[in-house]
């Protein structure tokens, strides 16, 4: 016992300064009050402790520096929100002090170098760091009269919002909080722009992402339920793509502009469960996909720094290399461009007889693209290396389907992605690296064939008969070959055939291989099974889930690529992508990337009950998924089975709906016409038993009842529970909660979705809508999408009990 107690009045002096800041954060910070690098605690915490606002020590070159700022107190890295001073750290000595005008900063000459006041110069009376991590000054008369939300700087936090002609503005680097080299702008037009700077101005280069709401745009919200969203002029929501699975009960969110262009969204746990915290925040989802394809301009380096390129590492961040024989210009700082670590070619006299000193470097999918000087169409790499080598000016040369572009110095707009294609040939100083290989121009092509044929006599002239025409019929054979792999490169691929341009002809024996015989069977139905497999994609090993057609309906190979390729051409964020095909004799197999969390069936039906945020992004990313097939791609696609089976969760829970499309590979006519029945028991439309027109609007009742079950966490179809056989059907058990006011029943105790009861309720109301009886009642799914994000007002339904008795 004795042994025990050191460590006890250790933690309690550890605690004595916790407890006294806590105390000072349940009032408010009057005037006067100051803070001093020379405070053993120079921060004012907010109520909960979870964030503060002060001087935060900040290393930098060995030297004693503070950052003013806004940080997270709970999180072990005190991840900083906002900084004050342009991001500028002061020196040791400086002081903040709360006056009737503001906040002032002072350096240790007590010269003020920052201040934050009032735009009306109304009379500061006291100061708060909130809970929701906002800094405020307050006036008796006015309230908040300034405050950091509304003057951000790269992060943004639940319950905050920013308004027309606002600003995000990146770092330089991760841990440099000076403005940098990008800005998100909430433009006085309303619409969202990101722009590379032309630093170290404040002018703008060429935008590399937009919200398109010109006009429209009206304020840009992070709610405190965690979603992101643009609120328009007409009162509906422009989603961002910027959900996150994690709910803001247990976990803190932010969004942050970082330093290398991109918005990113954020989570960190609140609460350890395995005894320790994590060492880093996790990422989301962020915009744009590809900051290196992403950025186009004139002018201007583009993702990364001159002379160097952009390419997405293993966790899709951009990261910038330099390409062979040249160094990065800043070690510290590889987003600062690369210089040559050689002599550039001299153009004295032409630079004639200088071009023996260089050669080239590959770097295969890479381009500068919209810096080019020169550019020559019809010639072939030779021609294009021999041009480039003699010009002393040329820099590099990219060469790509009989296209040759030369660069000079400096090289801008760097990326390397396999959708670029090509090769770049990068001119290098022959002794300017160890590791460098020479390669001079190869010799021209009629000089290879004069000296090869001066080879072929001189054997057939020294040999015998015999050997003469062993050797001979060698030769015709090497002839033969060389002429069939030409033939067979210069065939055009199957996967540039019927359309079909973003989709791969896979055979039947590449598939079997991919998926080891079709050992791992992972999913399937009456009239398909599905597989996984691994295979190469662009360099990288990429899991997928292939299906097989087990009932393909006669029809033929224009038939099966033509429906084939209009799923192929789909491309929505809530759709499962397909990646190709197989169309081998009587093997149709569908090749589609692979959802790793499973499918939505499982994850509402399992032991633990999934978060109420959670189940609300899901629903919204079916329903979006459901109006683009119906309305925004080119040919209307009925899906025809819409059960939860059919929706998989990636990576990060996003909703994603699969085997769209498959009605008509199966023959199920999707137009107004009767047809046999497809779907699932439960889900199934009422018009497939009367004999009526199938439209869209099976698919409405389908997600109808799909909202039910992720509402409520229980299947639509179950046996009895507890002896109700009402109970057992909850479509029909639904409406009559709604009607009693007994909503509370449908989702039991969770808390979370009662305390959102306003949305519990329109939710429940907009599912009643989908599952009536009569067609012609259900709204559509643009419809459904725009009542469930409240663009829409959603009236009371009426009564859809009559609709189960087609199916009894």
């Amino acid at each position: 016992m004795a042994s025990v107690l050191p460590y006890v009045l250790w933690l309690l002096l550890f605690l004595i300064p916790a407890f006294s800041n806590s105390a000072q954060a349940y009032r408010n910070i009057t005037l006067g009050s100051s803070l001093s690098t020379d405070d053993k605690f120079p921060y004012w915490a907010s109520l909960s402790g979870e964030f503060a606002f002060g001087l935060k020590p900040f290393a930098q070159s060995g030297k004693n520096l503070f950052l003013v700022a806004i940080w997270f107190q709970n999180v072990p890295d005190n991840t900083i929100v906002w900084t004050a001073n342009q991001g500028e750290p002061v020196m040791e000595g400086s002081k903040i002090e709360l006056t009737d005008a503001g906040i002032s900063l002072t350096d240790n000459r007590s010269n003020e170098i920052w201040s934050a006041k009032s735009i009306d110069n109304s009379q500061v009376t006291s100061a708060a760091m909130l809970d929701s991590g906002n800094f405020v000054l307050r006036s008796n008369e006015s309230g908040i009269i300034w405050s950091s939300f509304t003057n951000p700087t790269d992060t943004m936090l639940p319950s905050q919002t920013l308004d027309r002609g606002s600003k995000f503005t990146s770092r330089v680097t991760q841990q440099n909080y000076s403005a940098g080299r990008f800005e998100l702008r909430f433009q006085a037009d309303g619409n969202l722009v990101f722009y590379p700077i032309a630093w170290p101005t404040e002018g703008t280069y060429n935008p590399y992402l937009a919200s398109g709401t010109v006009d429209t745009g009206s304020l840009l919200v992070f709610n405190q339920s965690g979603e992101i969203y643009l609120t328009l002029k007409n009162g509906t929501l422009q989603d961002l793509g910027l959900a996150s699975p994690s709910s803001v009960s247990d976990f803190y969110h932010i969004a942050r502009f970082d330093f290398d262009g991109v918005f990113r969204r954020y989570t960190y746990p609140k609460r350890i469960t395995d005894g320790r915290w994590p060492q880093s925040w996790s990422v989301s989802s962020y915009i744009p996909s590809n900051i290196c394809t992403a950025i186009r301009s004139d002018s201007g380096s583009g993702a990364c720094g001159f002379n160097s390129y952009c390419k997405l590492d293993q966790e899709q961040r951009p990261s910038c290399e330099c390409p062979p024989g040249y160094v990065y210009l800043d070690p510290n700082n590889a987003f600062n461009g690369c210089g040559p670590n050689f002599t550039a070619q001299s153009c004295e006299k032409g630079g004639l007889g200088d071009e023996i000193k260089f050669q080239f470097e590959e770097i295969p999918s890479t381009d500068w693209p919209l810096g080019d000087y020169e550019h020559f169409q019809g010639v072939n790499e030779d021609w294009c290396r021999e041009n480039c080598i003699n010009d002393c000016l040329c820099a590099a040369a990219i060469i790509r389907d009989n296209n040759c572009w030369k660069k000079k110095y400096p090289l801008s707009n760097g990326k390397s992605d396999p959708s670029v294609g090509g090769k770049a040939l990068i001119k290098v100083g022959s002794s300017s690296t160890a590791n460098l290989n020479p390669l001079p121009p190869p010799p021209p092509a009629n000089k290879k064939k004069e000296n090869a044929w001066i080879l072929i006599g001189s054997i057939l002239l020294g040999s015998s008969v015999f050997l003469n025409c062993l050797l001979s019929l060698a030769i015709c054979l090497v002839f033969y070959l060389s002429y069939h792999r030409k033939l067979v490169k210069n065939t055009p691929s199957v996967t540039n055939t019927f359309g079909l341009m973003n989709l791969r002809c896979f055979t039947y024996k590449e598939m079997e291989d991919a998926s080891d015989g079709f050992k791992e069977e992972v999913g399937g139905g009456g009239c398909s099974t599905v597989y996984k497999g691994v295979i190469e994609l662009d360099c990288r090993r990429v899991v997928i889930a292939i299906k097989r057609l087990d009932k393909v309906a006669e029809q033929s190979d224009m038939e099966f690529k033509t429906e084939v390729s209009a799923i192929g051409k789909t491309n929505h964020k809530n759709l499962v992508q397909l990646i190709g095909y197989c169309n081998e004799g009587s093997h149709r197999l569908l090749v589609y990337e692979f959802m790793t969390n499973g499918s939505l069936d499982s994850f509402l039906f399992g032991s633990l009950r999934p978060e109420w945020y959670h189940r609300v992004q899901i629903a919204f990313g079916i329903a979006r998924g459901l109006t683009y097939l119906h309305e925004e791609c080119n040919t209307q696609i009925i899906h025809c089975d819409v059960k939860p089976q059919n929706i998989l969760l990636d990576d990060s829970y996003m909703a994603r709906i699969c085997d769209f499309g498959l009605a008509k590979l199966l023959k199920i006519d999707q137009t107004r016409t009767t047809t046999g029945i497809r779907g699932t028991r439960g889900y199934v439309a009422p018009e497939w038993f009367k004999s009526m027109a199938i439209t869209a609007k099976v698919d409405v009742y389908g997600f109808g009842v799909v909202l039910l079950e992720i509402i409520c966490c229980r299947k639509n179809v179950e046996s009895m529970i507890e002896g109700d056989d009402h109970m057992a059907i909850l479509s029909e058990w639904a409406y009559d909660c709604y009607k009693e006011g007994n909503l509370h029943l449908l989702v039991g105790n969770d808390e979370e979705a009662i305390c959102d009861r306003r949305r519990l309720e329109k939710f429940i109301t907009v599912a009643i809508w989908c599952i009536q009886e009569d067609p012609s009642l259900r709204p559509s799914m643009k419809k459904v999408t725009q009542m469930l994000e409240g663009a829409v007002e959603v009236s009371v339904p009426p009564d859809p009990a009559s609709f189960m008795s087609a199916i009894d």
